[in-house]
């Protein structure tokens, strides 16, 4: 008999974590670990390592996060996220951290199990509507001047919007009112930009990039 695949489920919702379980039981998923917060669902997929995990974008802790927590330390797992609404700053970090897909919470119970079968055969799982919107992010990238955008950093357009923000001095809240996101996304754009330059503080990240242009 073939074995069912294993699925860990994190979301701080417990009326959520029910629906969901159910969902992936009915459609042939074996549910061996539920966990409210982040850090949770990281120590439970390495204590007893998973297929795939399905990660609230913004549980405790930080859904994406603990994605790239995840796959970092098991490669071999993959990663979905699930979200309550659309959003592209999140479905794009979540691209970043190794997820193989952003689905939205208001999907068919029977549509979110064949999205997990259809990841574990290497498909990624994507809403229509926000397959789109990667498709526009994939052009403007194609777009941008290499010659002032450094390829090897491999930063987003919205994380060098957030960097130019940043050599301006301006706040963490400044920033989100300019570029119309939360206080939340913009430390999350900006923990990108840090891990991605090497760089420890914001004033180092905004040094790294303006010698990397100049040279």
């Amino acid at each position: 008999m073939t074995k069912k695949p294993r699925v860990v489920i994190a979301d701080d919702h417990a009326a959520t974590r029910v629906g969901v379980r159910l969902a992936l039981e009915n459609g042939g998923f074996v549910v061996c670990a539920e966990e409210e917060t982040g850090p949770g669902a990281v120590a439970a997929a390495l204590r007893d390592p998973p297929d795939v995990c399905l990660l609230d974008v913004d549980m405790p802790g930080g859904g994406i996060q603990a994605a790239a927590e995840i796959r970092s330390q098991l490669p071999q797992t993959a990663v979905v996220m699930l979200s309550a609404a659309e959003n592209d700053d999140d479905l794009f970090a979540s691209l970043e951290a190794g997820a193989s897909g952003y689905l939205l919470k208001e999907m068919h119970p029977a549509q979110l199990s064949q999205a997990l079968h259809g990841v574990l055969r290497g498909e990624a799982a994507l809403p229509r509507a926000l397959t789109a919107r990667l498709i526009a992010e994939f052009r403007t990238r194609a777009r941008q001047p290499s010659l002032t955008r450094p390829r090897t950093n491999d930063l987003t357009s919205r994380e060098w919007e957030v960097l130019d923000c940043l050599r301006e001095g301006m706040s963490t809240h400044r920033i989100a009112k300019q570029l119309f996101i939360t206080d939340t996304t913009v430390r999350r754009h900006v923990g990108s930009i840090l891990r991605k330059l090497n760089a420890r503080t914001r004033d180092a990240a905004v040094a790294v990039a303006s010698r990397a242009q100049k040279s």
